[in-house]
């Protein structure tokens, strides 16, 4: 049965919306706008942030590493996706597969971690505001988020090594437009009890853990800002949550949507339209709300452009 993981398993069929040539045809430009706008999006965010000396501070190198982390998750199928929309050859090797799975579920798990460590800094830039620069030292940011990254690429290989290694038995065709790794298990005809035991302690640990955590700093901040006595300080500290709040709800959102509704054994095409567009949607939004509600972004933007300008 081992044989048959690397030997005879040469490419795998992503059958996406190969029945819908009409749909594919609508969602090409649609998909390639919205890629187009996370790249520049996301780009945007980071050389701003970087290249901004107001903006070096932790909650924008968070924000850089969330913009990074979306540029990583939808460059990891987008491209090939597309390329599919319009053509009949809709297969990927064994090993793009699994690289592809490891990437997304990598960037995925961190961004679930970095959502928490960004509400407690919040947590901490509102409640403790004057032992704020000591709590959240460049030190610690860095320390957060390269456990962040770490944990999540630990997890998301062993993961991926454990699914991939399963004997698949049969037709080699996933119902996805990607190799997402529940997709792809449904292709094991082997004893998978190893890897979902690895599924439910990731899923635990990635999602009701961080969403407390994320829950409770803002139960916190909500407390600390009603006991403000001034309505300025009130409406600045809710500004400056706000934007990450949004981003929140939507990526928990479709999260617990996506994995947490009823299964069915035919999989909707409404459903895998709105996978598609949730994936491809959320990367694009994020820089877009920290933008419009964000002052500082804005005008250090406008400041990086005027002087790319004047300078020419």
């Amino acid at each position: 049965m081992d044989a048959l993981n690397s030997t005879q398993v040469s490419e795998i069929f992503l059958k996406g919306f190969s029945e819908y040539p009409a749909l594919e045809r609508l969602l090409f430009p649609l998909c390639s706008a919205m890629y187009l706008v996370t790249l520049l999006g996301n780009t945007g965010i980071v050389a701003v942030s970087v290249l901004d000396v107001r903006l070096h501070t932790p909650m924008y190198f968070f924000l850089s590493n969330l913009s990074i982390l979306d540029i990583c998750y939808t460059s990891s199928f987008a491209p090939l996706m597309l390329v599919h929309f319009l053509s009949s050859q809709k297969t990927i090797s064994f090993a793009g597969c699994g690289i592809q799975m490891c990437v997304s579920l990598s960037t995925g798990s961190t961004e679930c971690l970095l959502l928490a460590i960004m509400a407690y800094d919040r947590y901490l830039a509102i409640c403790r505001p004057l032992q704020y620069p000591v709590l959240m030292s460049h030190q610690l940011c860095l320390l957060l988020v390269g456990l962040a990254w770490s944990f999540a690429l630990l997890k998301s290989v062993t993961e991926t090594v454990i699914a991939m290694r399963l004997p698949f038995c049969g037709h080699h065709v996933i119902s996805h437009f990607m190799c997402e790794i529940l997709a792809v298990l449904k292709l094991a005809c082997g004893d998978m009890s190893v890897s979902e035991a690895f599924l439910l302690a990731g899923s635990i640990l990635l999602l009701p853990m961080p969403l407390t955590l994320i829950c409770l700093s803002y139960t916190l901040i909500l407390v600390t800002v009603l006991r403000m006595p001034s309505a300025a300080g009130r409406r600045k500290a809710f500004s400056t949550c706000s934007a990450h709040l949004a981003v929140v709800v939507l990526f928990y959102g479709a999260l617990i949507y996506m994995y947490m509704k009823p299964k069915t054994k035919q999989a909707d095409v409404s459903d895998e339209v709105f996978t598609v567009l949730y994936a491809v949607v959320t990367p694009m939004l994020n820089p877009v709300i920290y933008s419009l509600r964000n002052r500082e972004v804005k005008e250090a933007a406008r400041k990086v452009w005027n002087k790319n300008w004047t300078s020419r």
